[in-house]
């Protein structure tokens, strides 16, 4: 009887254990599937402003020539940095409880950062479009230029901070699961327990 009440703490430490990394996996899975749908709706919008950009810019002239040019090669550089970014997600592997929560936390840092350089894009490009206002040497390029860099500024603006308010909702989740957890004392020493 003593051997089948260990054998049964057993399985309950191992049966807990494994719903707390399901839980964890099923978090971090979550994560990765918010990061691949942002990813594929930024990389269609910067796709279809490449192929509008370079139709547009060989048919206009003045300033409007020169904001479709910059929007072909704004969106160029993001469809870029877009590719490598989903090659290379989802090739975590499992991730601890710790690894979790900094991952989550970094993503969040990440995408509140881009809001604050978005808001930047923004104010250069509105720099540039004052100053072609007043500028001898080529204003139509600084106007369409301008102009592009706060379209494009905007719509990342818009992208960070969707993406910053999914993961913090998100990471919710992740406080609520941490709450699940309790330290306990045994007769075999302290441990965490997971309230199911």
């Amino acid at each position: 009887m003593k051997y089948f009440f260990l054998l049964l703490t057993i399985a309950c430490f191992i049966q807990q254990g494994l719903a707390q990394q399901t839980t964890i996996n099923s978090f971090n899975q979550q994560r990765q599937r918010t990061d691949k749908t942002g990813l594929k709706i930024l990389a269609g919008y910067s796709a279809a402003n490449i192929i509008y950009g370079s139709i547009a810019a060989s048919q206009t002239s003045g300033s409007n020539k020169y904001f479709h040019q910059m929007n072909m090669i704004w969106n160029g550089v993001t469809l870029s940095i877009l590719s490598v970014g989903y090659l290379t997600s989802g090739k975590e592997g499992t991730l601890s409880l710790a690894e979790t929560i900094k991952k989550q936390h970094g993503v969040e840092k990440l995408f509140l950062f881009n809001t604050g350089l978005d808001l930047a894009y923004v104010a250069g490009g509105a720099y540039l479009y004052e100053k072609s206002k007043t500028s001898n040497k080529n204003p139509e390029r600084l106007k369409g230029y301008g102009q592009s860099v706060m379209l494009q500024g905007s719509v990342l603006l818009v992208f960070d901070a969707v993406m910053f308010i999914l993961h913090n909702k998100q990471g919710k989740k992740l406080h609520a699961l941490l709450e699940k957890l309790q330290p306990a004392a045994t007769e075999n020493g302290i441990g965490i327990s997971y309230r199911l």
